[in-house]
This record gives structure tokens, C-alpha cells and sequence, in this order.
């Protein structure tokens, strides 16, 4: 995967982390910079840890599916783009308080579901989990630059520009699962 792909696919994937981030930034009593940081990092480490359980999981599905594993990778981005795509239009996006280390926890599950996928997708296209190491730097990075601007900016951004990302990485993500079929 090139670092250009996994730019995109990683500002796809943290598009519904800065969405939460954003909307949480708004109503957040503690805003300082190790609060903020603490939080980036745990869902960092969260959407890595689900990238990469992905792929594994897609790993051992390949092997039971073989022929079809391109149209179930397509299948799970179409799936999580759409959903994404959906809330972001509805404005259904579920606004999470990022004030305790549970709820911070709870949350990066909860906003990490769409790198499980993408990480199956990843595994069953055939990338071998050293070529998944630019997307799990990328990720990595943008998901820790995504949170903190969107907790910090949040009282400043207000909640619209959560949903546009929310919209924007739905988009791409259905884009990218597009691209598996061709």
C-alpha cells in the first residue's frame, strides 16, 4: 500500500473519531493539553490494535473463502461507508463525553468497529501484514492529530463539522471498497 493510500483510508477511518471528538470538544469540562493527548492516544492505540485484528481475522477467512474474500472486503467497506454516510446526513451521530478513562475507552471501541473492517478488507485483497505497516503508522498519526484538533476545536467547530466528516469518510471508505471489485 502506498503512503498515499493509507493517508486516505486512515483520514477515512478517523473521520467518525473526529465526528465524536468534535461534538464531545463542545461540552467537555476538562480541556488541557494532557487530558487531550491521553484521549488521542488511547484511541490511537485502540484503531491499531482493531486494524490489525482485522487483518488477522481476514487472514484466516481468506483461507476458508478464497475466491469470494474480494467481494466480502468489498461488502464490509460498503457496509461501514454507508453507515457512516447515513448517520452523517441524519445527523444520528451519538455524542459521547470524553471526561472519564472508561468513557474515553468506550468510545475508541465503539468509533474503531470501521478499522476491524477495513483491516479484514486490507488482509483479504491479499496485503501482507508488513505491507500493513504504512497504514498502521499513518493511522496511528492521524487518528492522534484528528482527536486532538477535534476536542480542541470543538467549542470553536461546533457540531456541523463532525457530520460533514462523518460524511466525507463514508464516501471515501465506499470509494475504496469500490476499488476492491476492479
Amino acid at each position: 500500500m502506498s503512503i498515499w493510500a493509507a493517508l486516505l483510508l486512515s483520514v477515512s477511518l478517523c473521520a467518525d473519531c473526529f465526528a465524536v471528538a468534535v461534538c464531545s470538544g463542545v461540552t467537555m469540562r476538562r480541556r488541557g493539553t494532557a487530558a487531550v493527548l491521553c484521549a488521542a492516544l488511547v484511541f490511537s492505540a485502540v484503531h491499531i490494535c482493531f486494524l490489525s485484528a482485522g487483518w488477522l481475522m481476514g487472514s484466516l477467512i481468506l483461507g476458508m473463502v478464497g475466491r469470494l474474500a474480494r467481494w466480502i472486503g468489498f461488502g464490509l467497506l460498503l457496509y461501514v461507508g454507508a453507515v457512516m454516510l447515513y448517520e452523517g446526513i441524519c445527523g444520528k451521530e451519538e455524542v459521547k463525553l470524553l471526561d472519564s478513562p472508561l468513557h474515553i475507552l468506550i468510545t475508541a471501541v465503539a468509533t474503531s468497529i470501521d478499522a476491524l473492517a477495513a483491516g479484514a478488507a486490507q488482509s483479504m485483497e491479499g496485503a501482507p501484514f508488513s505491507g500493513m505497516i504504512p497504514l498502521v503508522a499513518t493511522l496511528f498519526v492521524v487518528t492522534m492529530i484528528t482527536v486532538s484538533a477535534g476536542i480542541t476545536g470543538g467549542k470553536v467547530l461546533g457540531k456541523n463539522s463532525g457530520r460533514h466528516a462523518e460524511i466525507a469518510g463514508g464516501l471515501v471508505l465506499i470509494a475504496i471498497g469500490v476499488s476492491f471489485l476492479f
